[in-house]
C-alpha cells in the first residue's frame, strides 16, 4: 500500500514552470547568470557549426582547385573562429560560478527564513520536517538542482539549436533517416526515463533513510550528549545504528544502480540501430554517386552530430526533469500554507503600561493523530497583572495549556481571546511580542553574553546589567574574562565558555526580563537550580515579574504560595483553583499532592541529617 501511495505522488510544478521560476529568480537576484547562459549557448552553437563545416569546406575548396594561399586563409579563419569561440566559452565558464552560487544562496536563505518564521505546529510535524530536508537537498551544493539547472539549460538550448540546423541538413538527403534517428532517440529517452524514475517514486523511502542517518551523525557530534555517550557507553549503539542505516542506504542505491544499468544498456542498443541506419543510408547514396566527397563528409559529420545532439537533448531533458522534481519540492516547501495569520493578519501593537486580559473560552485541543483531547472544554480568564501558577503531574496538559495561551497552538475547539478579541485574527508575530518567556527548552546563540540576553547586536548595557542582577547571574558574568563580551559556547569561538545548567537558566531569565513584555511565562524556571537558589528565586518572584501578568508552571507545589491564584490541571481540565492556602484548607487533590511532596522533602532532610 505504501508503494502504491508513493508511486501516485506527482510534483505540483512542471519543468516549464520551474524553469520560469529560476529565470525570474536570476533576473531578480543576479542578472549576470542569464547573460552568461546566453553567451554560453551562442558559443556552443557556434563551435558546433564551425567544427561541422571546417572539413567539408576544405574538401570543397580543394575540389574547386583554389590556390594554396586561399586554402591557408580559409583554414586560418576557421581556426581563429574556433579559438575565439573556445576562449569566450572558457571566460564565461570561469565567471559563471559566482552568480549561480549567489542565486542558490538566496534560495537557501528563503528556505531558512521560511522554516524560522513558520507556524509553530509545523516544527512538530514530521511530514513538514521531511519536506524541509528535501528542500535543503535541492540547494546543498554546486551539483544540486538549485545551481546545476543553469548548466542543464545552457546545454539543452545549445543542443536544441544545433539539432534544428542538423535536421535541416539531413532532411535534404535523407528525411527518413532523420525521422528514424529522432524516433529511436525518443524511444530510448522515454523508456530510460521510466526506468530511472524508480528513485523518484521512492523518494520518501530515501528521505527517511537520509533523515535517520543524519540523526545518528548529529547525535554523535552533539556536545550536549557527549557525557551521556561516555557514561552509558552509547558509542557502540550509535555506531551500530549508523552502520544499519548506511547498509540500508547502500542497498537502496545498489538497487537504483541496477535499474540505471538497464536504462544504459537500452541506450547502447538503440544508439547502434540509430547510427547504423543513418550511416548505411549515406554510404548507399555515395555509392550511387549522388553525393560528392565534401557532401559525404558533411552529412556523415552531421549524422554523428545529429545523433549526439538528439541524445544530448533527451539526456538534458532527463536531467532537467530530475532537477525540476527537486525544484518543485523546493517551491512546494516555500509555498506551504500557514495555519496562522502573519502579514495578512490584523496588526497588534504593544501598548506601553497596558495589561491584557487573556481568556480561554471552552477550549479543547487534540494533537494530530491522538485518540483523545489533551485539553477538553477548558475555561480560564487570566486577569491583568495576575500572578498565576499552573501545577499538575507530568502529562496533565500544563505545557499544552501554556502553548495555547502563548499562541503556539490554535485550539481544536473554542477560542483564545485577548481583551475579548480572538487572537486568530491578529498577525501572530505581533501577538508573540506580548510575551517574555523562559521555557524548559531554549536556544543559546554562539555570540556574546550580552547578545544572548538582548537577542540583538544592539545592547542597552545598563538595562542588560539590571536584568542580570535581578536574575541573580550578574556576579558570574562579571567574573568572566571579558564580562558581558565573553563568548557563550565553544561551537564557534575557541575562547567561548560554557555555563552550568542553573547559570544558563538564570541567563535565560535575564533574557525574558530584558524583553520587558506585558506577560511573563516561566516554565519550570527552577528545574536546574539548587534548593537555596530556588528559594531565593521564589522570594524574589514578585520583583522579577514586576507589574506584569505572569504565568508560572511548576511541579513543585511549594513554589505556588507566591502566586495570586493556583490552577491544578488534571485530565485536560482545571481540577482545582484558588490560592495556596485556600487549596490546602480545602483538603482536596492539591492538598494531598502537597502532603506527599512535603513528606518526601522531610524524609530527604532527615536522611541528609
Amino acid at each position: 500500500m505504501e508503494k502504491t501511495k508513493t508511486d501516485k505522488q506527482k510534483p505540483v510544478y512542471g519543468m516549464a514552470s520551474n524553469c520560469a521560476f529560476m529565470i525570474r529568480r536570476a533576473w531578480r537576484d543576479c542578472k549576470s547568470v542569464l547573460v552568461i547562459c546566453a553567451g554560453l549557448i551562442f558559443c556552443g552553437v557556434a563551435a558546433n557549426l564551425l567544427e561541422l563545416f571546417v572539413v567539408p569546406a576544405v574538401l570543397d575548396a580543394v575540389g574547386r582547385g583554389v590556390s594554396p594561399q586561399e586554402l591557408v586563409r580559409m583554414i586560418l579563419w576557421f581556426t581563429l573562429g574556433l579559438v575565439a569561440v573556445y576562449a569566450l566559452r572558457t571566460y564565461l565558464d570561469e565567471n559563471a560560478l559566482l552568480g549561480r552560487v549567489h542565486v542558490r544562496i538566496e534560495l537557501g536563505q528563503d528556505v531558512h527564513m521560511t522554516f524560522c518564521r513558520t507556524s509553530y505546529p509545523h516544527t512538530e510535524d514530521p511530514d513538514y520536517m521531511k519536506r524541509t530536508v528535501r528542500a535543503n537537498r535541492a540547494l546543498n551544493d554546486n551539483r544540486a538542482a538549485g545551481e546545476a539547472i543553469w548548466e542543464t539549460l545552457t546545454g539543452l538550448a545549445s543542443n536544441l539549436i544545433s539539432f534544428v540546423v542538423y535536421l535541416l541538413l539531413l532532411a535534404q538527403v535523407g528525411p527518413l533517416a532523420a525521422a528514424l534517428c529522432v524516433a529511436l532517440s525518443a524511444v530510448g529517452y522515454f523508456a530510460g526515463e521510466r526506468i530511472r524514475a524508480w528513485r523518484y517514486r521512492r523518494r520518501e523511502e530515501e528521505g527517511e533513510l537520509f533523515h535517520k542517518t543524519s540523526y545518528c551523525i548529529s547525535c554523535a557530534r552533539d556536545v550536549k550528549l557527549a557525557k551521556d555517550i561516555r557514561i552509558f557507553g552509547l558509542a557502540p549503539w550509535l555506531t551500530e545504528l549508523y552502520d544499519k542505516y548506511t547498509r540500508l542506504f547502500a542497498d537502496f542505491y545498489a538497487k537504483a544502480q541496477r535499474y540505471y544499468l538497464w536504462a544504459d544498456l537500452l541506450d547502447v542498443v538503440l544508439a547502434f540501430l540509430r547510427n547504423g541506419a543513418a550511416y548505411g543510408w549515406l554510404i548507399l547514396l555515395a555509392l550511387r554517386g549522388e553525393l560528392s566527397a565534401a557532401e559525404f563528409v558533411l552529412y556523415f559529420s552531421a549524422v554523428s552530430g545529429f545523433t549526439q545532439w538528439v541524445t544530448g537533448i533527451f539526456t538534458g531533458l532527463g536531467a532537467l526533469h530530475r532537477q525540476s522534481l527537486d525544484l518543485s519540492t523546493l517551491r512546494e516547501f516555500l509555498e506551504t500554507p500557514e495555519p496562522f495569520r502573519f502579514e495578512d493578519g490584523k496588526p497588534l501593537a504593544v501598548k506601553p503600561g497596558h495589561l491584557y486580559t487573556i481568556e480561554l473560552r471552552d477550549v479543547s485541543f487534540r494533537y494530530p493523530g491522538a485518540e483523545k483531547d489533551t485539553i477538553s472544554h477548558l475555561n480560564l480568564t487570566i486577569r491583568p497583572g495576575e500572578k498565576l501558577a499552573v501545577v499538575g503531574k507530568n502529562g496533565a496538559g500544563k505545557t499544552t495549556l501554556i502553548k495555547l495561551i502563548c499562541g503556539f497552538y490554535d485550539p481544536t475547539e473554542g477560542q483564545v481571546l485577548l481583551d475579548g478579541e480572538d487572537i486568530r485574527q491578529y498577525d501572530r508575530r505581533d501577538y508573540y511580542k506580548l510575551f517574555s518567556a523562559v521555557f524548559q527548552q531554549f536556544s543559546l546563540l554562539a555570540g556574546t553574553m550580552a547578545e544572548n540576553v538582548a537577542q540583538s547586536a544592539e545592547v542597552d548595557l545598563p538595562r542588560m546589567w539590571d536584568c542580570l542582577e535581578r536574575a541573580g547571574v550578574a556576579d558570574k558574568i562579571r567574573s568572566l574574562p571579558q564580562q558581558e563580551n565573553t563568548h557563550l559556547g565553544r561551537e564557534v569561538y575557541l575562547d567561548g565558555v560554557d555555563l552550568s545548567g542553573g547559570q544558563t537558566q538564570r541567563l535565560m531569565l535575564a533574557r525574558a526580563l530584558y524583553k520587558n513584555a506585558p506577560v511573563v511565562v516561566l516554565d519550570e524556571p527552577t528545574a536546574a537550580l539548587d534548593p537555596i537558589a530556588e528559594s531565593d528565586l521564589y522570594q524574589r518572584y514578585s520583583d522579577l515579574t514586576g507589574n506584569c501578568t505572569s504565568v508560572y508552571i511548576s511541579h513543585r507545589l511549594a513554589s505556588t504560595r507566591f502566586c495570586d491564584r493556583v490552577l491544578l490541571v488534571e485530565d485536560g481540565g482545571i481540577a482545582e483553583e484558588g490560592t495556596h492556602e485556600e487549596l490546602l484548607a480545602r483538603g482536596g487533590r492539591y492538598a494531598y499532592l502537597f502532603g506527599v511532596q512535603s513528606k518526601y522533602y522531610q524524609e530527604g532532610a532527615m536522611d541528609d541529617e
